[in-house]
């Protein structure tokens, strides 16, 4: 078993919380407009804020109010949030074979629980066995602002014009940007994958009948057959050895 020393898991601790906080400054931008349709749906500021400590999916939530403002039922709502969702568990996935086999269930059920597209982003692309203590340090500063900004939305939120708040999340494509562009400059097949991908997602957007598809659908579509196909052209060996990150 993979095993960390007090001073790596502080050091990871830390790299974490610094990393997590463009995320959770752009998080409480997305959160704010989120609490708008909250308090549409008919929702109060702290079932709002509940709402969003229990559930890290802007799509899943946003899924979910409009389900409760139309007065639907508890299946219909776990079948859209499902649906919206369903990207998680390829993230799942692939952070499963980042994980040392040996690490204890509690640390593997708090990192799944708090799985989203930014902070998984953040943790795959660090080299070797994932250690928990950095994606804890990522959930100290994000997830406290997702909630909160959802709850300061419901409370304030129509007070601000609803394009302003959500020119905000603008931040969030900025920190994508920022957590694929260093290993594309490093490594051609990566930069071509990530070419691909762009160029296969707008497509989609605009192809007759596959357009008509939800935009989580298409997402697991594109990712399964874009990273098989990486995965059968540019393989890993599986004994390959990759430093872990101090």
């Amino acid at each position: 078993m993979k095993t960390y020393s007090l001073k790596q898991n502080k050091s990871a601790i830390v790299q974490g919380f610094r990393d997590g906080i463009p995320i959770g400054l752009g998080y409480f931008a997305v959160a704010f407009s989120l609490g708008i349709a909250a308090k549409n749906a008919g929702l109060t500021p702290f079932q709002a804020f509940l709402t969003s400590a229990l559930c890290h999916a802007s799509a899943g939530e946003y899924a979910g109010f409009t389900v409760i403002a139309a007065a639907a039922s508890f299946l219909e709502m776990a079948t859209i949030t499902l649906i919206a969702n369903a990207r998680y568990l390829l993230m799942s996935c692939a952070m499963s074979q980042r994980i040392d086999r040996e690490m204890p269930f509690f640390h593997r059920l708090i990192m799944s629980f708090f799985i989203t597209d930014e902070l998984f982003g953040i943790a795959i692309a660090r080299p070797g066995y994932l250690n928990p203590w950095y994606s804890y340090g990522a959930i100290l500063f994000a997830s406290p602002c997702w909630a909160v900004g959802t709850a300061l939305g419901a409370i304030a939120g129509n007070l601000l014009p609803l394009r302003l708040v959500s020119a905000f999340s603008v931040a969030l494509y900025g920190m994508f940007l920022a957590i694929f562009i260093p290993p594309a400059r490093k490594n051609k097949v990566i930069l071509g994958i990530v070419v691909l991908c762009f160029v296969c997602s707008g497509l989609a957007s605009v192809l007759p009948v596959i357009s008509a598809w939800s935009e989580g659908t298409r997402t697991i579509i594109l990712t399964l057959i874009i990273s098989a196909g990486a995965a059968l052209l540019f393989p890993r060996k599986t004994d390959e050895e990759v430093p872990a990150h101090e």
